[in-house]
């Protein structure tokens, strides 16, 4: 298997001697699913931001899709990586003046130098992908956030990248809503993406990840197959985290 992530002993500091990453390791494979869960402030959204560098990181190293980054960020590298990685946020993010569809083809259009018609070809593709289709000429105001959660996804597969990161993806949305979007992930997941999705929902992380990777306070304190994790995680720290999950 192609390593599509390999990181190596990221470190990252804020003020006050403050950790959000301490010493973190870790390698995803070409069409896995890893699935990163920890309490909050545990480090979870900063490491996945430093995937695509929306977050640096102060030591270390990075391999995205063959692309190496370290502490100095080159901005030049971080452009070739966000033309190949996709994210999706835990708001939507949609221009709310544009329509569906143009939401979609925005980016394909105006970065990747698309022609309209082929933007807006597979942009229905896809919405038809995640059961939206029908939504096209609607704006995100007209959309329950269920539905805008998956237009960003569908906005996020446009660019057809190698990778895709979710950060916690349906923690603003209703409960009812909340399968729905997940669902439109196991789907992908099926299709072989290779994803690392930070997020709290055990029935996903049992149905569709290859690894869990447990954080506390910016370390990485488990590694596991779902299998292991959820029945008899190795570490004490990961079972107290279960265990309060299942309490809410």
């Amino acid at each position: 298997m192609e390593p599509i992530v390999v990181a190596k002993n990221l470190s990252k500091s804020y003020t006050k001697g403050l950790r959000a990453l301490d010493n973190v390791s870790l390698t995803v494979n070409q069409g896995k699913v890893l699935v990163v869960m920890g309490p909050s402030g545990s480090g979870k959204s900063t490491l996945i931001r430093t995937f695509n560098g929306l977050e640096t990181f102060d030591r270390g190293e990075l391999n995205i899709l063959g692309i190496k980054i370290d502490s100095t960020h080159d901005e030049r590298k971080i452009q070739k990586i966000r033309r190949r990685v996709g994210m999706v946020f835990q708001q939507f993010n949609l221009f709310p003046h544009l329509s569906i569809l143009e939401n979609i083809t925005l980016a394909p259009v105006h970065v990747q130098k698309r022609r309209q018609a082929e933007a807006e070809e597979y942009g229905m593709y896809l919405l038809n992908q995640m059961g939206i289709d029908s939504h096209a000429k609607k704006y995100p105001s007209q959309l329950s956030g269920g539905e805008q959660q998956r237009v960003a996804i569908a906005r996020a597969l446009a660019l057809k990248p190698e990778l895709l990161l979710f950060d916690e993806p349906t923690s603003a949305l209703d409960p009812e809503r909340i399968n729905e979007v997940l669902d439109a992930m196991r789907k992908l997941a099926r299709q072989g993406m290779t994803m690392v999705v930070v997020t709290h929902e055990i029935g996903f992380a049992k149905d569709v990840s290859d690894q869990v990777l447990f954080m506390d306070s910016g370390k990485v304190i488990e590694t596991s197959p779902p299998n292991i994790f959820f029945s008899n995680a190795r570490h004490e720290r990961s079972r107290k985290f279960l265990n309060q999950l299942d309490k809410q």
